[in-house]
């Protein structure tokens, strides 16, 4: 009966250790210890950059000033510049220079190319006669203001 005591016990302990929430990757762990650190997004530093490479599918080598890291809590984020991707954050303004002028040049245009509003806006943009409009959200911004989207998380 005591065997049975002692083994059910460890089964016990077996079954919470599975249940359990799973541990953070030790990258994130050493870069966001805290939770707190580093919420703005930074260049990636050489030691996390060969996991940020693996996260993006790509070598180290193509990280070089076009992939940053911030940490979200516990987690560690990635973004990598690519055509349309900014890893700033977002531009939450309704009025923009770049789509007043551009409506200015094209009154009633059913929208506005992001060479005009910059890849950073949130919104979709038209022109409502010389005025420029912004419309619905078209990429949603995370709790830190930065484009959820853009952003994978790094394990």
């Amino acid at each position: 009966m005591r065997a049975f005591a002692v083994g059910a016990g460890l089964s016990l302990m077996v079954l919470c250790g599975a249940i359990a929430t799973p541990e953070r990757p030790a990258v994130a762990a050493g870069y966001c210890p805290d939770g707190a650190s580093h919420r703005v997004a930074q260049k990636v530093p050489a030691g996390l950059a060969p996991a940020v490479a693996k996260t993006f599918g790509v070598g180290v080598d193509a990280l070089d000033d076009a992939a940053f890291v911030r940490c979200v809590g516990a987690k560690l984020m990635a973004c990598w510049v690519g055509a349309n991707l900014d890893c700033g954050q977002a531009n939450t303004q309704r009025t923009l220079p770049g789509a007043t002028a551009y409506c200015l040049e094209n009154p009633g245009s059913p929208g506005i190319p992001m060479a005009a509003t910059g890849h950073d806006t949130i919104y979709e943009w038209r022109c409502d006669g010389p005025r420029a409009v912004a419309g619905k959200i078209v990429m949603p911004v995370d709790a830190q203001g930065y484009v959820a989207d853009n952003w994978k998380e790094v394990r």
